[in-house]
């Protein structure tokens, strides 16, 4: 058994129940034989970096699992058939995979979600007290200065410099 990841893409067209007939189709060969799914995560309607079967944007999904080289070979050949997915890729993570091997991957992939949503709990919190201190401490307005005017040169001393310098 050997570790892949695989992202694909899905029609943005496609209803909630029409993805997750897609996911668990997938899922489905994947896990045939001794395949196990590692982590599954949803990453949602996403902006495409350029237009992808005339769609500029499209449902990601991606997927980190261990499994036997032909059940990968079927899963490509079903997203080449199925039209609701748009795009695809697959990358080997591991040449081999045990099972105490995708328990640890499991629990790794598990703690670094929590370490993720800690994260962003305290970035959001830190986010809100910059707003409150922003609002807090606004500076009084100054009035607006007035540039200072200009003396006008006058137009006698212009033509005196020229006659000045003409007559030498």
């Amino acid at each position: 058994m050997r570790r892949y990841e695989t992202i694909y893409i899905l029609r943005p067209t496609l209803g909630e129940e029409e993805i997750n007939k897609v996911i668990e189709s997938t899922n489905t060969v994947l896990t045939e034989g001794d395949g196990d799914m590692i982590a599954i995560d949803k990453w949602g309607l996403r902006k495409l970096a350029y237009l992808i079967k005339k769609e500029s944007n499209g449902y990601y999904v991606f997927c980190d699992y261990g499994t036997d080289p032909a059940n990968v070979t079927e899963m490509e050949r079903k997203f080449r058939i199925d039209d609701a997915v748009m795009k695809y890729m697959t990358l080997k993570v591991a040449d081999t995979i045990d099972a105490e091997g995708i328990t640890a991957a499991c629990g790794e992939y598990e703690a670094a979600k929590v370490a993720a949503a800690e994260l962003a709990e305290q970035e959001e919190e830190t986010d809100s007290d910059k707003k409150e201190d922003s609002t807090e401490k606004k500076p009084e307005a100054k009035p607006e200065a007035k540039p200072e005017a200009k003396p006008e040169v006058k137009a006698e001393a212009k033509e005196e410099s020229a006659t000045e310098k003409s007559g030498e």
